[in-house]
């Protein structure tokens, strides 16, 4: 199915060789808020156009949903879960997608409680109610967080939720605690009306998650046919993180350009909660943006192996590989 969904993508795309040359669409992984925001500040500041690509972003529904989105072809490249990669792969052998440039480097997978609920350490959601939308990346590593906390998951009532109303059930006291992206989850309940103060925001990598996060991935097929187009795509993310760092409130109004509807205010702040928590991290600011630590990886994918069962022995080369990252130093943020 892959193989012939390639074919026809590449058929389309090369009936123009300017097209070819140059089209380069982007699947991210949710709506076009706050850390979207350094991909578009890469369109303004002429960053891919440097690169020979014309860039054009479409919204996602989830950091899982750019997966299908990259193996079919439909996008040559995406942003996704590097942890549902893994489990795609190994439910899809053979898909052409990996990941080539890691960007959180910290994942920002939670527990966002209420204090007034009794959610304050992980802990707590024994015996209560945790609202968790299926397709949600911090949803599919909660059972690892569960058993790093020795959390018995018959002890949680799980409620499948929809995205739109996940944060509002919170807000309503429905559930005591949702799985979701700190940066998202937090800052839509702020807006909500739920106090600061009785928020409780339990990062997973601060309670013995070791996984990885959202990356850069790549259709195979494609990088393999251009490899200097995705080099060159990786490059001006990179600068278009480094840039945004530099000047958040330049990079919101990128931002605000594409969605007029966005609070500017709440839109930075969710913006530099990423930077702080995900992206700027210790091992970037000494390593540079977008690759792995092999040791790390290798206890990410033992944590996934605890609470899913491989159908193949994993195999860290298929999930991420770094021959596409630019090497002229361009990934220092510093």
């Amino acid at each position: 199915m892959f193989r012939h969904a390639i074919a026809s993508f590449a058929t389309a795309f090369l009936i123009s060789p300017v097209a070819a040359q140059t089209a380069m669409p982007f699947a991210l992984d949710w709506k076009f808020e706050g850390p979207a925001a350094p991909y578009f500040v890469a369109i303004d500041k002429g960053h891919f156009a440097a690169e020979g690509l014309t860039v054009e972003i479409s919204e996602g529904a989830g950091s899982l949903d750019a997966i299908p989105k990259v193996a079919t072809g439909a996008f040559p490249m995406g942003f996704a879960d590097i942890n549902s990669l893994m489990k795609f792969l190994d439910q899809n052998p053979g898909a052409p997608v990996t990941a080539v440039m890691m960007i959180y480097d910290k994942p920002p997978f939670a527990m966002v409680g209420r204090k007034s609920l009794g959610i304050a350490a992980p802990g707590d959601i024994a015996g209560k109610i945790l609202g968790a939308p299926p397709p949600d990346g911090a949803w599919a590593q909660f059972p690892i967080f569960a058993a790093e906390n020795g959390i018995d998951m018959a002890s949680v009532t799980v409620e499948p939720v929809g995205f739109p109303v996940r944060e509002p059930m919170l807000a309503e006291g429905k559930v005591a605690a949702v799985t979701g992206f700190s940066f998202s989850s937090s800052l839509n309940l702020k807006r909500l009306g739920v106090p600061a103060d009785d928020l409780s925001v339990i990062l997973m990598a601060d309670h013995g998650v070791a996984l990885y996060g959202n990356a850069i991935i790549v259709n195979t097929d494609f990088a393999k046919a251009n490899p200097a187009l995705v080099t060159g795509f990786l490059r001006a993310v990179a600068k278009g993180w480094k840039d945004t760092a530099a000047d958040p409130a330049a990079a919101i109004a990128s931002l605000v350009t594409r969605n007029p509807a966005a609070d500017a205010a709440l839109e930075t702040e969710r913006l530099q909660m990423a930077l702080t928590d995900n992206v700027m991290t210790d091992w970037v600011k000494a390593n540079g943006l977008g690759g792995v630590d092999a040791a790390r990886m290798t206890k990410a994918i033992e944590q996934t192996k605890s609470v899913y069962t491989f159908a193949a022995e994993p195999d860290a080369a298929l999930y991420f590989d770094p021959a596409y990252l630019p090497t002229d130093g361009s990934l220092m943020m510093q």
